[in-house]
């Protein structure tokens, strides 16, 4: 336990050159990460594949494992993500509210690093990448703890970050490789109060409930990614087909992954044969209501427990909803304020779904796929909050920063 807290005293260290660190030193760090994947490629593939190898033994499931595959494609868009994150503005030193007051005061808010960021997370060795690059641009040091599942893809783009850090004359002790351990060393970890500023756990909703109950420093989180599509009376049919197929079929071990379908009664006659044929194309298992199925014969039985579960698996549970409010009822209910979806041609019930939907995503006529920081626009996220204090949905450089109070004067006391 002892080597966590070392590693975090000198993340805490580091991270104050870095806060300090001109952009054009830090862009210049992530071009040469960029650089060193593309150059490093095979020696990532092969750590990778002795990761995946030892899962597939041990029975990992297929989804898991392909969080955990990180194949020349993968590197390759990565690096591009990366290389994204060098074009976005540096937040580190931006001012705004900036009014001056009647006493000649100029007074804003100034944005400034958090300070030292821990992530924990599972599989999904990209992670590694994406959390360094965007703590690096926005000024943090970080702490990776990856699961024992990556340990060495992990260990191989750890040193390529450092390398990456050396080559520019940043520390390298910014960017620490937390070594797996049991879950006691995440507890050490997420109660260095003093040390780590901000803990961002990634992976399945026990890892992320044992951080948030457990942790003594800050947490941003999310449990599950319980995403809906509402298909609502009247809506363009091809359109309402293929969001379901997109936002269900193209990658079902991710977060913003659609797991429940709700459709207008109005149209469940001659919408659902279409999208569950479409979907079951595609080798979904589908578990309707009672209603659901008296219209499709093949579909599945939804039990309680289908109503606000994270499949992550080729299976969605679809429910024939009475009206607008029927299906807001619904979000509201089982929802878990990550990702929810519209398809509509009505101007009033888009404007309503946008207002009363809480959650970090909320979509008109968009698969909810696009719920994804890359996607966008904050090149890669370190991850999505559903949690509305600090920040909420996909975290990017802003989200990693704070602001503070700046005051500019020419001399002026207080006299009350």
């Amino acid at each position: 336990m002892n080597e966590i807290r070392t590693l975090a005293e000198r993340a805490k260290s580091a991270s104050r050159r870095l806060a300090a660190a001109d952009r054009s030193i830090k862009d210049e760090a992530l071009r040469r990460i960029a650089s060193r994947l593309r150059q490093e490629v095979d020696t990532i593939g092969r750590a990778n594949a002795r990761d995946t190898e030892r899962a597939r033994a041990a029975g990992m499931a297929d989804a898991m494992v392909d969080r955990l595959a990180m194949g020349p494609k993968v590197v390759e868009a990565t690096a591009q993500g990366v290389e994204h994150i060098v074009t976005l503005p540096d937040p580190v030193g931006s001012r705004s509210g900036m009014q001056q007051l009647p006493n000649g005061l100029l007074v804003g808010k100034q944005r400034l690093p958090l300070g030292v960021v821990a992530m924990v997370y599972e599989s999904r060795p990209n992670v590694t990448i994406d959390a360094a690059a965007l703590c690096i641009k926005s000024g943090n040091a970080t702490l990776l703890r990856g699961g024992k599942e990556a340990k060495e893809s992990n260990q191989a783009l750890g040193e390529i970050l450092k390398a990456a850090l050396e080559d520019v004359g940043l520390p390298a002790d910014a960017v620490q490789i937390i070594p797996p351990s049991d879950r006691e060393g995440i507890r050490e970890l997420v109660h260095l109060t003093g040390l780590v500023d901000l803990a961002i756990p990634r992976g399945g909703e026990g890892l992320i409930r044992f951080v948030t109950e457990n942790a003594r420093v800050p947490v941003v989180q999310h449990y599950k990614g319980v995403c809906h599509l509402f298909l609502d009376d009247g809506c363009d049919h091809a359109m309402a087909a293929d969001l379901a197929v997109n936002s269900k079929a193209q990658r079902v071990s991710v977060c913003n992954s659609l797991e429940c379908l709700l459709v207008h009664e109005n149209e469940a006659e001659t919408l659902l044969p279409l999208v569950v044929g479409r979907l079951q194309e595609e080798g979904v298992e589908v578990r309707g209501c009672p209603r659901t199925r008296q219209i499709v014969s093949t579909v599945e039985v939804a039990g309680d427990d289908d109503w606000g579960a994270e499949f992550l698996a080729k299976i969605i549970a679809v429910r024939v909803v009475p009206d607008l409010d029927g299906a807001l009822e619904h979000v509201a209910r089982y929802g878990s304020n990550h990702t929810d979806a519209i398809c509509t041609e009505s101007h009033r019930r888009a404007q309503r779904w946008l207002r009363e939907v809480e959650s970090s995503c909320v979509l008109v006529n968009a698969s909810t796929r696009f719920n994804d920081g890359f996607q966008l626009g904050l090149g890669a996220e370190i991850g999505i909050s559903t949690s509305k204090m600090h920040a909420y949905g996909p975290m990017g450089l802003e989200g990693l920063t704070a602001e503070k109070w700046v005051v500019l004067g020419q001399g002026q006391v207080r006299t009350s």
